[in-house]
């Protein structure tokens, strides 16, 4: 069974060993990426400012309006207030389509 102190020997070593195979590692990667960038004429600038495109999202029909103010939706998502409560009051969904 090996000792404390050979134990904590061996972690040190291997802490050596780990932080330079970090370093080796890390330095390959930079090697690699700096490559890209020449042959691809990318900057530093290059990599920061380009946004990744956003999708817009796409506008839905009217298919309700309330004729008395003029308020509409499209069908989508919950019902407006108050296109419940005009149901609620004895109208139709009908009523509203456009």
């Amino acid at each position: 069974m090996a000792s404390l102190k050979d134990l904590l020997a061996q972690r040190a070593a291997l802490d050596q060993q780990i932080a330079e195979t970090q370093d080796k590692e890390r330095s390959e990667v930079i090697n690699k990426i700096k490559a890209l960038m020449a042959e691809y004429s990318l900057t530093i600038a290059d990599l920061s400012s380009r946004q990744p495109k956003v999708q817009k999202a796409s506008k839905v029909a009217v298919k309700y309006r309330n004729q008395a103010t003029g308020e509409t939706w499209s069908g989508r998502g919950l019902q407006p207030k108050w296109l419940k409560a005009a149901i609620g009051a004895g109208a139709k969904l009908e009523d509203f389509h456009v």
